[in-house]
């Protein structure tokens, strides 16, 4: 077994079909769009060449900075509200609660539903007219707060944020969970010993050892958030009046609606670079750290 882990060849040899698969269905789109990033082209005939003219359109339009706006207000919504409740829900399911079991697969379930299938759920809880939400309002005397959630400005990002945050609060959660059951039960033992409290406890010794986990989870929780596109084309398609608008949901009216490839290949690029620009900032805050 040793001597296959040393032979250079052999290893090269079994890494060799992903790594293919991994450059026709990543590396070559990207190097792709990149490409058609430059080009003024409708997606039939020959591209002209025009260099940076789609990215300089993309960053001085009122329509794409606005969905670029809204990608930075689900990343924040992701980190300061989603992750928070996972991590609570983690260190109170971790510390041995009675039904842990089935409190961890309940709020699992979400993840497992297709976020279309959550999207059109969330339609109708919007419902203006036979919706959940509406009708509870209703019945509890605040009939006055009822409205069109989806179908206003004022209204309608806020509600694009709750079906996201509430499908992948458990998948954050799980995550934790597993980080906050691998610390060493002596580590906790000796704190309970010492007097400290459990909230001291969490603070001071479970969170800081979990630190690689919330990288993890504060990684997938910005990328999560900034190629989002499937609930918010099911849920509104960006509208109403492009008030959530995203620029994942820009990208693909853009293709497919008006059929500027070139300028669609151009947000795909942005989203690209935002993700891997904000992955490596994470990891080197928690580098520093």
């Amino acid at each position: 077994m040793n001597s296959v882990f040393s032979n250079k060849t052999a290893i090269a040899i079994f890494v060799l079909p992903t790594l293919l698969i991994f450059c026709g269905i990543v590396l070559v789109p990207i190097f792709v769009s990149s490409y058609y990033s430059v080009l003024d082209w409708n997606g039939v005939g020959k591209g002209t060449f025009i260099g940076l003219d789609n990215y300089v359109e993309m960053f001085t339009d009122a329509r794409a900075l606005h969905s670029i706006r809204n990608s930075f207000l689900f990343a924040a919504a992701s980190i300061f509200i989603q992750l928070p409740i996972s991590l609570l829900l983690a260190l109170i399911l971790a510390s041995s609660v009675k039904g842990e079991g089935f409190y961890r697969t309940v709020y699992f379930i979400p993840v497992l539903i297709s976020t279309v299938v959550i999207a059109q759920l969330w339609s109708k809880i919007y419902n203006a007219d036979y919706g959940l939400l509406n009708t509870l309002l209703d019945n509890i005397g605040l009939s006055g707060l009822a409205q069109d959630w989806l179908g206003q400005k004022k209204t309608a990002l806020v509600a694009s944020f709750i079906p996201t945050l509430w499908q992948y609060v458990g998948y954050h959660m799980l995550l934790m969970y597993a980080g906050a059951k691998s610390i060493s039960q002596d580590i906790l033992e000796a704190a309970k010993i010492d007097g400290a409290s459990r909230v001291r406890t969490a603070f001071s010794i479970t969170i800081p050892l979990m630190k690689p986990i919330l990288k993890v989870c504060l990684v997938f929780s910005v990328i999560g958030a900034f190629k989002v596109f499937d609930l918010v084309y099911v849920l509104t398609g960006g509208g109403p009046l492009f008030a959530t608008e995203v620029p994942s949901t820009l990208m693909y009216t853009t293709i497919f609606n008006t059929y500027r490839y070139g300028y669609g290949s151009a947000v795909s690029v942005f989203i690209i670079l935002e993700c891997l620009i904000f992955t490596v900032l994470i990891n080197k805050f928690f580098k520093t750290e």
